[in-house]
């Protein structure tokens, strides 16, 4: 039997802190476990299988922000699932008004879109802020590129990875490879001159890659870190803070702005719905002025 203790824990992790999240059926909860970024070891896998299948689950959940729950759990087996959860090096999620859990794409080391890592990045916010009380919900997810799988631009924070494209005009053939790759149509040919729409170009790099003759070089990568996206009902793109050219600067700049959402934000309200009371300008003009970077010209 679970000690008193123990199931005061179990309370407090429903009613404030922490992945617990009762049912519709109030009797049954669902238990969110932490996976940063989605990565499992095989072991984690087995170990989860082998405790669900030993509490006769017939099925686990695979969520949309990279963890896994497990479903219709009783109350009194919770302090069991959790014990044998933390012997396999799993511990809880979160789900109430705290940093959850923080999700990334796979990032260079797998993606060929990708164009930055992201493990590292992933590795050091998930240690400074995962389970961090604030007064509301916050997410962080980091895509390696524009594609955003991780859906980076509608979470409070993100990360995304850029590359900025150089031409240079005077060895370019003319071939028109790049703007038969480029998904936005920035880039045009007329009379076998290349042009570059750089308020369509999103900076994905996939057109320094596609040149054949190499002649398209790359600035970056860069880390362009947004603030204020929503998921939901009415989702909503971030707006854009700043861009840096360091995965180290990109880290401290999410440590700076979960501390002004930790001291500045209102409880019950959305952050996307506050940025401009919280004067999102002001920290913004604070961040260029520490780490901001010279624009590189792309006209080649």
């Amino acid at each position: 039997m679970p000690s008193k203790s123990e199931m005061n824990r179990i309370r407090e992790l429903i009613e404030r802190k922490g992945g617990i999240i009762r049912e519709r059926n109030s009797q049954l909860y669902t238990i969110r476990v932490r996976i940063p970024g989605g990565v499992l070891t095989p072991d984690m896998v087995l170990g989860i299988g082998r405790i669900t299948r030993r509490l006769g689950m017939g099925s686990l959940h695979i969520t949309t922000r990279q963890t896994v729950e497990i479903p219709h759990i009783e109350q009194n087996k919770i302090p069991s699932l959790l014990r044998s959860l933390e012997k396999i090096g799993i511990g809880i999620g979160a789900e109430h008004d705290e940093v959850v859990n923080i999700t990334a794409c796979p990032g260079n080391k797998r993606c060929k879109l990708a164009n930055i890592g992201t493990d590292t990045i992933l590795d050091n916010l998930d240690r400074a802020h995962f389970g961090k009380g604030m007064p509301i919900r916050v997410r962080i997810a980091v895509s390696a590129c524009p594609n955003g799988c991780t859906s980076e631009r509608l979470s409070e924070i993100g990360i995304t990875g850029l590359r900025m494209p150089i031409r240079n005009q005077g060895k370019c053939t003319g071939c028109g490879t790049c703007a038969n790759t480029c998904k936005e149509n920035a880039i045009v040919t007329v009379n076998g001159r290349l042009t570059l729409d750089t308020e369509k170009c999103m900076e994905c790099g996939m057109c320094i890659d596609s040149c054949p003759f190499q002649i398209i070089r790359g600035l970056g990568p860069y880390y362009m870190i947004t603030v204020g996206g929503r998921r939901g009902r009415h989702p909503q793109l971030g707006r854009e803070l700043i861009r840096v050219s360091s995965a180290e600067k990109a880290v401290e700049i999410v440590n700076r702005v979960v501390d002004w959402i930790r001291r500045n934000a209102y409880s019950g309200k959305n952050l996307t719905d506050q940025m401009d009371t919280m004067d999102f300008s002001q920290l913004q003009t604070k961040i260029i002025k520490e780490f901001g970077e010279p624009v590189a010209d792309r006209t080649g």
